[in-house]
């Protein structure tokens, strides 16, 4: 009896291991071993692997994002003497070089009475309607891409605060011996948040850089690298160039202001990058479930996975 007893307890020493101990013994050891060092960059590789965006959050998000840039914006110095000089130097300096060519585009389109009142109400409406639209199909349709590309837009805007704080800028309406038409006031349109019943609720000497071409090329660009229609596509290349003939034609802008929102939205785009590694309409179409392959993969190849049994994963195909 003592014999089978020793030869019990040898055979148990000799026989093979379980596959599913070996299989996960590896992912146990370094977890124990190094589970708090790399709790943290593990935790920041996942922030910055795409999400699945969640309705309420975004609307919320979306609303206060809106509402701090207003005040912020608001909320800067109106340095009236710092923006006119500014204004006057910008438009000497057009002048100078020959590409001074919003006033002669102003007085031409405020002569067709229905063209410039349409560009009014699309001046004071469409840079955020369409905006939001491009937000709400991209999470829709899109929900992979979204948190990267509402990441550029943000970014975009919270760069355009700290222009609008360090070079105060009158636009070409509010110019003294700058001879452009206010068309909101001479046609008696509502909409400019700068000019009329509003003008007090709203910064006038924040022109630079032009949030109208930002938020209107960042919505042209999304829509052209994802839409497959190709009307869409055309549309999309449309629109900041639309914005951009309304901002000059209303004086609310010098052109060179645009260059400022694209710079702007070139910023935008280098911190999503930065972020996620990668531009927004390049990143999957949708979001894997937690634990997905696609999910897995923005994790480091050091990071402890536990494979899953044979069994378990016909298991879980039939399920």
């Amino acid at each position: 009896m003592g014999e089978l007893s020793v030869t019990s307890q040898e055979g148990r020493s000799e026989a093979t291991p379980s596959p599913i101990v070996d299989e996960a013994a590896p992912a146990a050891n370094p977890k124990r071993n190094t589970g708090r060092r790399n709790s943290g960059p593990a935790r920041m590789r996942s922030l910055r692997c795409p999400r699945r965006p969640r309705i309420w959050f975004e609307v919320l998000l979306v609303a206060a994002s809106y509402w701090v840039y207003s005040l912020v914006r608001n909320a800067v110095p109106e340095q009236r003497t710092a923006a006119l000089r500014n204004a006057d130097w910008i438009w000497s300096a057009e002048r100078y070089l020959g590409i001074a060519v919003e006033q002669t585009v102003n007085h031409a389109v405020n002569s067709v009475t229905w063209l410039i009142v349409s560009m009014n109400y699309y001046y004071a409406t469409l840079h955020f309607v369409v905006t939001v639209c491009v937000l709400v199909w991209l999470f829709r349709y899109h929900p992979g891409r979204y948190t990267a590309a509402r990441l550029a837009l943000f970014a975009t805007t919270g760069v355009a605060l700290l222009g609008y704080y360090l070079y105060p800028l009158a636009p070409p309406r509010l110019m003294s011996g700058g001879h452009f038409i206010d068309t909101v006031l001479v046609h008696h349109t509502w909409g400019s948040m700068a000019s009329g019943n509003f003008k007090n609720m709203s910064n006038q000497y924040a022109a630079m850089p032009s949030m109208h071409i930002g938020w209107s090329l960042w919505c042209g660009l999304t829509v052209f690298a994802l839409a497959s229609a190709p009307w869409a596509r055309i549309l999309a290349l449309l629109y900041p160039t639309l914005t951009l003939v309304v901002i000059v034609s209303t004086a609310n802008h010098f052109w060179l202001d645009a260059l400022g929102g694209m710079a702007c939205l070139t910023f935008g785009y280098a911190v999503s990058y930065a972020w996620y590694g990668s531009l927004p309409h390049h990143l999957p179409k949708r979001v894997p479930l937690p634990g997905g392959s696609a999910r897995l993969a923005c994790l480091s190849a050091g990071a402890p996975v536990r494979t899953r049994h044979p069994a378990a994963d016909a298991a879980a195909g039939r399920r």
